[in-house]
């Protein structure tokens, strides 16, 4: 994969690069031809829940999810589907969701995309292929009503997630996995 640095044509992490200003550098798009603009494809998620995840882009490719966790990986220039990751999600978890089934993004590095389910299992997916590298379960509790809704960071060697359910039970708290292995580290 490319070097994703804050000044590339990637849109690296949510919030475009790693100090997450939201603010993209790319200049070919201006008040002198922004007028100019017009939709260059869509892509239907056949969802009726929210989608509330950041696309983010790397050489070439869009990632995005989609509610519980589904994540879509898209030809960035065509919006034709290279694969689709739509994993199961017991029914009874979204009944723990305080504002429905949302997923708020992914993390892509080093030739893997990391998402987080709706009940907290993390999944580091091929960025190529969308195959399982690893899976970790990232709750403390299963007695109590824990969710994940937010999107992966990566910093350093680990990707970090944050669990919530305080509108319930639970006080959230975040971990940290091996980038590589999916084992827990903090």
């Amino acid at each position: 994969m490319a070097k994703l640095a804050e000044a590339s044509d990637n849109w690296a992490t949510t919030g475009g690069g790693f100090a997450e200003t939201h603010f993209s550098p790319l200049d070919q798009i201006n008040q002198g031809n922004v007028d100019k603009l017009g939709l260059a494809w869509t892509f239907e998620t056949n969802t009726t829940r929210g989608l509330e995840a950041t696309p983010v882009v790397v050489d070439g490719t869009l990632y995005t999810s989609g509610p519980v966790g589904q994540v879509y990986a898209l030809d960035a220039a065509t919006g034709a589907k290279r694969w689709t990751f739509e994993p199961e999600v017991p029914g009874a978890i979204m009944a723990n969701a305080c504002c429905d089934t949302v997923n708020r993004g992914v993390a892509v590095w080093d030739g893997l995309v990391y998402v987080t389910l709706l009940d907290g299992r993390m999944f580091a997916l091929d960025a190529a292929s969308g195959e399982t590298v690893w899976e970790a379960d990232t709750i403390a509790d299963h007695k109590r009503l824990y969710t994940s809704t937010g999107a992966p960071r990566i910093a350093g060697d680990v990707v970090v997630i944050g669990n919530s359910g305080a509108d319930f039970d639970a006080r959230g708290y975040i971990s940290a996995y091996d980038i590589k292995t999916g084992k827990f580290r903090w």
